[in-house]
């Protein structure tokens, strides 16, 4: 059986780029997104929807835009590096234009449920149930499926592990419903979790409410987006970095631990964790530390219990009068629409080889796209699986037997959960570049450093040594890209383009100290010349007037 028609359910990131990759292909996709617009997470809404992924007014990415693009569509160089939600949507719609996947997508279409085919094993074909917002359902029946729904719509509430917590005087819920700080103002504020939105959210609050409490009970490495001379910290990550830390993996901790402690101690500010920095994503934060050192907001351990409008940690201290609490729990996982087998789990993370493919399907035509974290931007993890996926679908790329993938999957568990500190809310963890280059090693389209050092000196050294943007992935096989090289070289120019809103002149040029301490020595040795030849010395200044001329320059 061909495959041909592509159910593509989401039309978030993962969603849109899932649905140009089976276009590249020469696939039929259909992409189902139960909102009324596209971009998933980033799409805020001013009431939370359940069952979708919420974001908070005052959101900014973490990664910055040429490490979070699309590799054959650079943002315009007007944007920022680190994009506010709405300029994110601007960019997605730029895509979405650009690709022209609006006419591929259906709105406000819920996918209910997700079932084989009776004859799944001769076809691989799967019945798509639909729901309009209206309430009308219809089944559809398509040759594969790609599931990118993600993993931030269920809120984790772990009410129970907080006695007392039924009875708490003051309002609790999850960061999930948290939009803004109205209501907030000059209030006690107790915010559980040190993750991103945690640490987020308790700045945000910082800045209106009396006093903000930080409850956490492991800590976080804590980084800010702006690194030296002012530039995204993400723009320095490159091959490179990762060849050293591979070879040097403990060295490599603690220089960038110590570099961490530099601007502020993790230990003195009470966030130090036990984990090393490459076991968990760090905390993304540029605030965070002067609001504690202004006193804002506190940090104190995991919370004890609650009594009352009272809030009591683990080191029996005690906060009264707390008006709010906010969990920054996390979020559980879940695809409710797909059958109970394809959701097995080998430790805490799905069983999907290499992330992406159930191996118990004697056809592999269904695949989850964007399920993934790294230390890096999902965009291009989801992409780069979105290619490999589709050409596994057309059955340009075969997949190993049921027992060869099994294998691998529990031995990439494995190692995981050895590297990384994984949970039930943060189920897998993948290294950035090498997972890409493993995904991109299959479909044709890893970049050949050596190659590129023959050919094109410069190109090379800019894929190795610069930033480890998603554009090198469309340098050569299959999706190759006639852009690729220009926008790998002109990555910087779009770095610094919206840094440029005003230009400071360049200060008028004056002799370096070098130049004069040049002038000076040969001006020296010039004057004891004319000493010595006393013949000739009052046509010249004498000493202390050429002293006093050289003290000019």
């Amino acid at each position: 059986m061909v495959v041909r028609r592509v159910a593509v359910i989401g039309a978030g990131p993962s969603g849109l780029t899932s649905t140009k990759a089976c276009l590249e292909e020469g696939l039929e996709p259909t992409c189902f997104e139960s909102s009324h617009d596209i971009g998933g997470l980033w799409k805020f809404k001013e009431k939370p929807e359940p069952g979708r992924a919420n974001i908070y007014q005052s959101v900014v990415i973490n990664s910055s835009k040429e490490v979070m693009s699309f590799s054959d569509f650079p943002p315009p160089a007007e944007l920022p590096n680190n994009m506010h939600h709405s300029e994110i949507m601007i960019y997605l719609r730029l895509y979405a234009q650009e690709f022209n996947l609006m006419q591929h997508i259906h709105l406000q279409t819920a996918v209910v449920s997700v079932r084989q085919t009776p004859d799944f094993a001769g076809t691989g074909q799967w019945e798509v149930e639909t729901e309009k917002t209206e309430g009308q359902r219809e089944t559809h029946v398509f040759d594969a499926v790609i599931v990118c729904t993600g993993h931030f719509t269920q809120p984790h509430l772990p009410l129970k592990d907080f006695p007392g917590i039924e009875s708490f005087q003051g309002r609790y819920f999850h960061s999930w419903e948290y939009r803004s700080t109205a209501g907030l103002e000059g209030k006690r504020v107790v915010v559980i979790g040190m993750g991103n939105s945690g640490a987020d959210i308790a700045v945000d609050i910082s800045r209106v409410a009396e006093r903000v409490y930080l409850s956490t009970r492991s800590g976080a490495w804590v980084v800010s987006r702006v690194a030296l001379r002012g530039l995204p910290i993400d723009i320095y990550f490159s091959r490179l970095d990762t060849l050293i830390r591979s070879l040097f993996p403990s060295w490599t901790n603690r220089m960038l631990e110590k570099k961490l402690n530099e601007p502020f101690d993790h230990k003195l500010y009470g966030i130090q964790p036990k984990h090393g920095f490459f076991v968990q994503i760090p905390v993304v934060n540029d605030d965070l530390p002067s609001r504690i050192l202004s006193g804002r907001v506190q940090v104190k351990p995991n919370v004890k219990e609650f009594s009352g409008s009272s809030v009591v940690f683990t080191d029996g201290s005690i906060i009264d009068k707390v008006d709010f609490v906010v969990f920054a729990t996390g979020y559980n996982y879940g695809f409710p629409f797909l059958p109970a087998a394809l959701q097995a789990k080998c430790g805490y993370r799905l069983r999907l080889y290499k992330h992406v493919f159930p191996p118990a399907l004697t056809k592999p035509t269904l695949a989850v796209v964007g399920f993934i974290h790294g230390l890096g931007a999902i965009n291009p993890l989801a992409e780069m699986q979105a290619r490999w996926a589709t050409r596994v679908l057309k059955g340009l790329i075969t997949l190993p037997n049921e027992k060869t993938m099994m294998s691998e999957i529990e031995r990439d568990t494995a190692v995981m959960h050895q590297k990384y500190a994984c949970s039930e809310r943060n189920p897998l963890q993948v290294d950035y570049i090498p997972y890409l280059d493993s995904l991109a090693k299959e479909v044709g389209a890893r970049p050949n450093i050596p190659w590129l050092i023959l050919k094109d000196p410069k190109l090379a050294l800019e894929v190795f040594c610069g930033p480890a943007t998603p554009y090198q992935y469309r340098l050569t096989g299959p999706g190759r890209w006639a852009g690729a090289r220009q926008a790998i070289l002109t990555q910087w120019e779009r770095v610094f383009q919206p840094l440029k809103t005003r230009v400071v002149p360049e200060p008028e040029t004056k002799p370096s100290s070098t130049l004069r301490i040049i002038v000076i020595f040969s001006c020296a040795a010039l004057v004891s010349c004319f000493i010595y030849n006393k013949h000739h010395h009052s046509s010249f200044l004498t000493p202390p007037t050429f002293l006093r001329s050289l003290s000019q320059l």
